[in-house]
């Protein structure tokens, strides 16, 4: 089996014209090489001789926190940490794919496709509803082999598992189907495999960023035809960098408080006359608040305050940052945030003891740190409770900030995050293919 070189590996960069692709996907990749070591050990570690090369991104919310599930507006970006795959075709039907730190081969036969209970949770499951739903829209399936390796970790809050299922799509879309899949349809596909067959309920925003790449405007009036708007900015030319802060609180044990903000719009909107908020009117709720308070409790009213007063936000973001007025953008941010803590009340877990408060604590400080430097501004991240915030620094103010939230979350808690124009993707065709 070959030993792949860094120098082979800028070669068959260099064959196929890939030197501005990877930029997009990795940043200056002529001064930071690290990308081409990981691609070199990918490679490396793949028992069969690799044919292609696919990368698909993972994605942050900039606005919209707790829209979508109600039929709202989201404002996401993917970013430039992805899930890569060497991948062999195979002349039977076997999909076998290994992923680095999972310790057995994730396996199907693409002549049996039925969702099986005991694969529940599993990645298997989400391969498995992956070739599912591409055969349920006509589109053709080969077995393969794929080494996986993946820069967005689970629990990082850049949804890992989308970026997966986006990469499975994009492998079969490419040998068998001649991309002839549509990258909207792969999101689609991407959800029904993680709701029906890994039996996790999520909506679509995480696999359309994956799928799409850019930062994107997405509206979810029409969940079966969300309409997607390309945002043409580029934050790089501003004086501030994107970064994310895992607080390292865990997750475990808040399904029921994830689950009861939906739960509690939409009581609601059901209350308004409506399956969801964005079916009714803003209006409609303060006319019947007092009566609505009464039923259904003070904090679902103020949490579907949160979704009409959110969703405005993400139209006046995305004003904003077309007209290129980057400061009003993130007061914008700023009020979004604002409105998760008072509002949807998304950061303290619920029965805290006040010891344990991660996320929290991570808001408090940064609130501190960048009104005293009158700039900069943090927000709720993604489902809130636990887990990471994510974090507007001005460029000075960028190594006080990192060594701050290292000190108090350890030495891999802050991450920079810029976004990938490009979505799911072959990146390399191998010489010879």
């Amino acid at each position: 089996m070959k030993k792949w070189t860094i120098d082979d590996i800028w070669n068959e960069i260099i064959s196929c014209n890939g030197l501005n692709s990877m930029r997009d996907l990795y940043g200056d990749v002529d001064k930071d090489q690290a990308y081409l070591v990981r691609i070199q050990k990918l490679l490396n570690r793949f028992n069969k001789p690799a044919e292609y090369l696919f990368s698909a991104p993972g994605r942050t919310e900039l606005g919209g926190n707790h829209t979508d599930h109600n039929l709202g507006k989201v404002l996401c970006a993917a970013v430039q940490k992805d899930t890569l795959a060497a991948v062999f075709k195979r002349d039977d039907d076997k999909v076998i794919v290994h992923s680095e730190g999972f310790p057995e081969n994730f396996v199907v036969d693409i002549n049996d496709l039925e969702m099986k209970i005991s694969e529940k949770g599993s990645s298997t499951a989400l391969v498995r509803g992956i070739l599912a739903g591409i055969e349920e829209h006509g589109g053709t399936l080969g077995g393969f082999e794929a080494e996986v390796t993946s820069s967005v970790n689970i629990g990082s809050g850049l949804s890992s598992s989308a970026c997966f299922e986006i990469l499975i799509g994009t492998i079969i879309n490419e040998l068998f189907n001649d991309n002839d899949i549509s990258p909207i349809t792969i999101a689609k596909i991407g959800q029904f495999a993680e709701n029906k067959y890994f039996g996790k309920p999520c909506g679509l925003m995480d696999q359309i960023a994956s799928a799409i790449g850019g930062i994107l405007k997405i509206d979810f009036a029409d969940p079966d035809d969300p309409i997607i708007e390309k945002v043409p900015f580029n934050p790089e030319t501003t004086d501030y960098l994107l970064v994310m802060v895992n607080t390292g609180s865990s997750h475990a044990d808040l399904t029921s408080a994830y689950a009861s903000i939906p739960a509690e719009m939409k009581e609601v909107a059901r209350k308004l006359g409506g399956k969801a908020l964005r079916c009714r009117s803003e209006d409609d709720l303060w006319n019947k608040m007092n009566s609505i308070r009464h039923e259904s409790g003070d904090q679902a009213v103020l949490r579907a305050l949160h979704f009409f007063q959110e969703n405005k936000r993400v139209d006046r973001m995305v004003e904003a940052l077309n007209r290129g007025d980057f400061e009003n953008f993130l007061s914008i941010v700023n009020a979004s945030g604002l409105s998760s803590q008072n509002l949807l009340r998304n950061v303290i877990p619920p029965g805290s003891n006040g010891i344990n408060l991660g996320l929290g604590f991570a808001l408090g400080v940064s609130q501190i740190f960048f009104e005293e430097r009158k700039r900069g501004v943090a927000r709720v991240h993604g489902g809130g409770f636990a887990g990471t915030i994510q974090a507007y620094v001005h460029k000075d103010d960028f190594d006080e900030y990192a060594l701050l939230m290292r000190n108090l979350f350890g030495a891999e808690a802050l991450e920079i995050l810029n976004i990938r124009k490009q979505g799911s993707s072959t990146i390399l065709k191998f010489s010879g293919v």
